[in-house]
C-alpha cells in the first residue's frame, strides 16, 4: 500500500468530526481570551485630560509628591509609565526619558499578553476548517466511486455523496466561525493598544517640558523634593528655594553699577586737584 492509499485511510477512518471538535475547543479557547483581555482594558481606563490637567497642574506648582501620589492612583498604564519618570526625575530629564521609555516597553508588554494567539487563531482557522473540508470531499467521492453500494441500492450512494459533502461544508463554516471573531477582536485590542501608547506619549511630554524646562538651580531643588518625599508649596518650594539660595546674577549686576560710578566720580575729582 503506497503513501497515497494509507494518507486516504486515515481520512476516512477519521472523518471531519475531529477537525470540528478541535474548532470548537479552539473557539472556546479564543472568546475566552477575549473576554479577559476586553476586561483587562476596561479596569486601566482613566480619564486622560483629566490626569494630564492636574499632572501639569502639580509640577507648575511645584508639588512633585502629590503628582506621584496622583499618577499612582491612577489603574491606567499611561500613569504607571509617568510614576517612573517621577522616580528618576532627580537625575535630571534624559534619566525620566529613559526610565519611561523602558516603563512604556514594559506596559505594551502587558497589553499585547495573549493576542498572539488570537492573531494566530484569525490567520489559521480557515485552514483548519479547510482541512476538514477536504476529508470531507474525500469521503464524498469515495461513496461516489463505491460501485456495491450504488448496485445494492440506487439512493444510497448518492444519499453518502451528499452527506459527506454537507460535513464537508459544515467544517468550512466552523472555520470562518472561529476565524473572524478572532480576527475582529485582535484588531480592536490592537486599536486599543496604538490608542494607549500615543496617549503614554503624550503624557510623559508633559513632565518631560516641565523638567527640561527647569534651570539647573531649580532642577537640583527637584531632585532634592523627589528624592525626600518632600512636597513643596508655591512661594516656599523647591522653586523659591532655588531662587532664593542662588540670586539672578542681573541683580548682582545691577547693584555693582553704583559703586562703579562712584569710583569714576573720585577719580575724576582727583584728576582735577592735580591739575
Amino acid at each position: 500500500m503506497n503513501i497515497v492509499a494509507k494518507s486516504k485511510a486515515v481520512m476516512l477512518a477519521m472523518g471531519a468530526s475531529p477537525v470540528m471538535y478541535l474548532m470548537i475547543a479552539l473557539s472556546i479557547l479564543s472568546l475566552a481570551i477575549i473576554l479577559e483581555r476586553a476586561y483587562f482594558f476596561y479596569s486601566i481606563r482613566d480619564d486622560l485630560e483629566v490626569l494630564a490637567r492636574e499632572l501639569a497642574r502639580s509640577l507648575r506648582k511645584g508639588d512633585y509628591e502629590e503628582a506621584k501620589k496622583r499618577m499612582e492612583a491612577s489603574p491606567s498604564a499611561e500613569a504607571a509609565v509617568v510614576v517612573a519618570g517621577l522616580v528618576e526625575s532627580d537625575r535630571g530629564a534624559e534619566a525620566a526619558e529613559e526610565a519611561m521609555a523602558g516603563a512604556t516597553a514594559l506596559q505594551r508588554m502587558k497589553l499585547e499578553r495573549r493576542l498572539a494567539y488570537l492573531g494566530t487563531l484569525g490567520n489559521n482557522a480557515p485552514f483548519i476548517g479547510l482541512f476538514g473540508t477536504v476529508i470531507g470531499i474525500i469521503q464524498a467521492f469515495e461513496h461516489l466511486g463505491d460501485k456495491s453500494a450504488a448496485a445494492a441500492t440506487g439512493s444510497a450512494a448518492p444519499a453518502a455523496v451528499m452527506s459527506s459533502i454537507a460535513e464537508a461544508l459544515v467544517a468550512t463554516a466552523i472555520g470562518l466561525a472561529v476565524a473572524i471573531p478572532a480576527v475582529a477582536a485582535y484588531n480592536f485590542f490592537q486599536r486599543m493598544i496604538k490608542s494607549t501608547v500615543t496617549n503614554t506619549d503624550a503624557l510623559t511630554r508633559v513632565l518631560l517640558a516641565h523638567l527640561k524646562g527647569l534651570g539647573e538651580d531649580e532642577a537640583l531643588a527637584v531632585a532634592s523634593a523627589v528624592k525626600h518625599g518632600r512636597a513643596s508649596t508655591p512661594g516656599h518650594g523647591a522653586h523659591s528655594e532655588a531662587r532664593k539660595s542662588n540670586p539672578p546674577k542681573t541683580k548682582a549686576k545691577s547693584e555693582e553699577e553704583p559703586a562703579e560710578k562712584a569710583e569714576k566720580k573720585k577719580s575724576d575729582a582727583h584728576d582735577e586737584e592735580e591739575g
